[in-house]
C-alpha cells in the first residue's frame, strides 16, 4: 500500500454507507463530511465520532488534504459536482447513475481530459461477494465460450409509489432500479450495439396517477451477436429473496453456467472443470460485512470493496473500473432502451450516442 486517500464524502444519506466503509479500511481516512442538511451533517459525525463537516461543497473542493470526493447527492446534480470536483484537482468517485443524461457527457469527457484526474462509477452490484465470485471464474475461463447471459432486478417496490419524488418529472424505474441489471450486462457485453424491449404501465401503478412502465423486458445484442435479456419489475408481488433475488446475473457458457444473485450470500456453478457437478458456494458468513445497519437496506461491504478496489488501482497507475467512458456506454443503453419504449423499434446505441456528439471509439 502506498498511501492512505483522503476521502471527503457528499451527500450524506447514502453517503452513510461510505464513511462506515472509510472507517473500516486500511486505504482511506475521512477528511471532512458535507450536506446541505447540518443536522444531518452533526448526526453522522455523532454516529461515526467525526468532528470536521461543512455545509458548503467548495469548502471540500478547497481543502488541499483532500484527495477523492465521494459524491452521493441526487442523481440530477452528478454532473455538475464531478465537473466542479475534476476542476478542483480531485479523483472521483460516484455512485450510479453517473448522470441522469447524456447532456454533459461530452463535457465530463473534456474536463477530464484537460486535468487527468478518475471519475470512478460506484456500481455496487458489481462488488457484492458472490458478483467478484463470478466474475473471477468468467476471467479464468470456467464458463468457455460465453453464450448468453440473463439478468434482472426486481422486487416488490410498491412503497416507492407513495414518495412524492415518483410524481417528479423524469422519474423512471429504469434509472432508478434496473441500472443495476443493465450494468451487469454490460460488464460482460462491453460492446452492446442495438437495444429492443417493450415496457408495461401495471394498473397498480396507474392507481398512483403515475404513467412510467414498472415491468420491463429488453434484449441487448453485442457486437459480437451475443444477446443479453434484461428484466426489471417493480409493482407487483415477488416471491422474496430466498426464492427469487433482487437481483440476478446467469452466465451460459459452453463449459459451464454460474448464477449470482443479491441480497442472498449465495453463488451457484455447474462446470466442467469442477467435474459437472451442481455446485452452491455459501457466504453467509460475510452478512455481517455486507449489511451493516438496518437490516438489508444498506450494503455498506460493496462500498468497502469498490473504494479498495480503487485504492489498490489508483496504487498501481490502473484505471479503476467502471470509469467516466464505460459509465456514459452504459448511459447510452439506457436511453436506447428509453426511445424503445416510446418508438417500439430496435435502437441502435450509436445513434444515441451521435445525437450527443460522442463517438463510439472515443468510449473505448
Amino acid at each position: 500500500m502506498k498511501k492512505k486517500y483522503t476521502l471527503g464524502i457528499l451527500g450524506l444519506g447514502e453517503g452513510r454507507s461510505v464513511i462506515s466503509a472509510a472507517q473500516n479500511s486500511p486505504h482511506w481516512e475521512i477528511g471532512s463530511l458535507c450536506d446541505l442538511n447540518e443536522e444531518l451533517c452533526k448526526n453522522r459525525c455523532k454516529e461515526f465520532g467525526l468532528n470536521c463537516y461543512t455545509t458548503r461543497y467548495e469548502d471540500m473542493l478547497e481543502d488541499p488534504n483532500i484527495d477523492v470526493i465521494g459524491i452521493y447527492t441526487p442523481d440530477q446534480l452528478h454532473a455538475l459536482h464531478i465537473k466542479m470536483a475534476l476542476e478542483a484537482g480531485k479523483d472521483v468517485i460516484c455512485t450510479k447513475p453517473l448522470m441522469v443524461s447524456l447532456d454533459k457527457a461530452s463535457e465530463l469527457l473534456d474536463v477530464q481530459r484537460k486535468t487527468g484526474h478518475t471519475v470512478f462509477v460506484g456500481q455496487s452490484s458489481r462488488y457484492f461477494e458472490p458478483a467478484m465470485r463470478q466474475r473471477k471464474d468468467f476471467e479464468a475461463g470456467k464458463h468457455g465460450d460465453l453464450l448468453t447471459l440473463e439478468t434482472h432486478y426486481i422486487s416488490d417496490s410498491r412503497w416507492f409509489l407513495k414518495r412524492t419524488w415518483s410524481r417528479s418529472s423524469g422519474f423512471s424505474w429504469m434509472y432508478n432500479f434496473m441500472i443495476h441489471a443493465v450494468d451487469l450486462a454490460a460488464w460482460y457485453l462491453p460492446n452492446i450495439e442495438e437495444v429492443y424491449g417493450i415496457g408495461v404501465v401495471s394498473r397498480n401503478t396507474k392507481s398512483y396517477q403515475i404513467n412510467v412502465p414498472d415491468t420491463l423486458k429488453f434484449i441487448l445484442k453485442d457486437s459480437s451477436g451475443i444477446c443479453a435479456s434484461v428484466s426489471g419489475i417493480y409493482a407487483s408481488p415477488s416471491l422474496g429473496n430466498e426464492i427469487e433475488q433482487s437481483i440476478c446475473c446467469t452466465l451460459r457458457g459452453t463449459d459451464g453456467i454460474s448464477r449470482a444473485g443479491y441480497p442472498k450470500l449465495e453463488y451457484d456453478t455447474h462446470f466442467e472443470k469442477d467435474g459437472s457437478q451442481t455446485l452452491i458456494h455459501d457466504f453467509s458468513q460475510k452478512h455481517s460485512y455486507y449489511f451493516r445497519f438496518e437490516g438489508e437496506t444498506h450494503h455498506a461491504g460493496e462500498y468497502q470493496n469498490y473504494i479498495d478496489d480503487f485504492a489498490k488501482c489508483m496504487d498501481l497507475g490502473i484505471t479503476p473500473k467502471p470509469d467516466l467512458k464505460e459509465g456514459i456506454r452504459t448511459l447510452s443503453i439506457m436511453e436506447a432502451m428509453q426511445r424503445c419504449l416510446e418508438t417500439g423499434t430496435p435502437i441502435r446505441t450509436a445513434d444515441v450516442l451521435a445525437d450527443y456528439g460522442l463517438e463510439p471509439d472515443w468510449l473505448k
